[in-house]
């Protein structure tokens, strides 16, 4: 048997460890020793022991670096794809069996902006009911503004929403599940659509569906908008309802603004176009709100399974 294969059998056999998995699974996300040793909560010199120890043991380069950037080479690329699958197998075998030990059932109120809803709560719903059947989950859709006031009030147990800037309150908590780009969508049939290159002032050109005035996702848009000299455009619709918004830009030559997986579906389904803009940095960050005082077993369970659906989210292939 040849050299390599006989390291290749020895590295899978004996030397790979689950420290490795996750070292890699995370460049791949990440791109960044010191974000890497920031997310794993160890030191860059380990991080960079443990790429040394793959790269020795199967005699060949896992990375390359570009810049301040590590960038995988294909031998890597595939270790990082089968590293991902087996951290998320993992990481749902270990909640799946602290759940079942801990035979939760009870209800939890979750309020939730749209634009989050189909991303997380269905995989998260779908935890909760495996780990503790006769857990009720009662969902409340509206805009931050809204949910806010019934969650310090005892109304809701969690809040999921987008942010564009941080939110403090006294005796609520928070934790960032998911960060992902707002983009920009049309009907397929829209005039911008199949462009390469738009200008945000082509975009302000035509009819909007926009968020609720005084909503956070309008304030993060307009705040966006005004640092470019633009501005909404008039005559806009207000709705968060996802099938009318999608019906009225198959019908008119409406813009709007959709998260990234949200946008990839659809896009992919031939409901809507992507054009080739997004709010960079803004509404990109979905947070979870909570009581501090909160003793709601099932709440926290909820919060558990949300954080399990974000990191399939984010190791989620795009």
């Amino acid at each position: 048997m040849p050299e390599s294969n006989q390291d290749i059998k020895r590295f899978f056999k004996q030397t790979l460890k689950l420290r490795h998995l996750r070292t890699i699974a995370m460049l791949a996300e990440m791109g960044q020793v010191s974000r890497v040793a920031q997310e794993l909560n160890v030191t860059q010199p380990a991080v960079s022991k443990q790429i040394g120890e793959i790269e020795r043991a199967l005699k060949i380069s896992i990375v390359q670096r570009q810049g301040n950037r590590i960038v995988l080479t294909p031998v890597g690329e595939r270790l990082a794809t089968h590293a991902r699958e087996i951290v998320q197998q993992i990481e749902r075998a270990e909640f799946d069996v602290d759940a079942l030990h801990r035979g939760l059932g009870g209800r939890v109120v979750v309020g939730v902006v749209t634009s989050i809803a189909p991303t997380l709560l269905p995989e998260a719903i779908r935890l909760l009911k495996i780990t503790a059947p006769p857990a009720v989950v009662s969902v409340v859709e509206g805009h931050f503004n809204q949910l806010l006031p019934m969650l310090e009030s005892g109304g809701l147990d969690l809040l999921i929403a987008r942010v564009w800037e941080p939110v403090y309150r006294e005796g609520i908590e928070q934790a960032t599940l998911l960060r992902e780009p707002i983009l920009l969508v049309a009907g397929v049939q829209h005039p911008l659509a199949g462009r390469q290159e738009i200008e945000w002032k082509d975009a302000v050109a035509w009819p909007w569906i926009s968020p609720a005035a005084g909503s956070l996702a309008r304030q993060g848009i307009d705040a966006f908008l005004a640092r470019s000299g633009l501005a909404f455009p008039p005559g806009h619709v207000e709705s968060t309802s996802l099938p009318l918004n999608i019906e009225l830009m198959r019908i008119s030559p409406f813009i709007s603004l959709m998260p990234q997986w949200l946008a990839r579906h659809h896009a992919g389904k031939g409901d809507l176009t992507i054009l080739p803009l997004q709010l960079e940095g803004v509404l990109s960050e979905a947070r979870c709100y909570w009581r501090k005082e909160s003793s709601n077993a099932t709440s926290n369970l909820f919060r558990e399974c949300l954080e399990q659906a974000s990191r399939q989210a984010r190791f989620a292939p795009l």
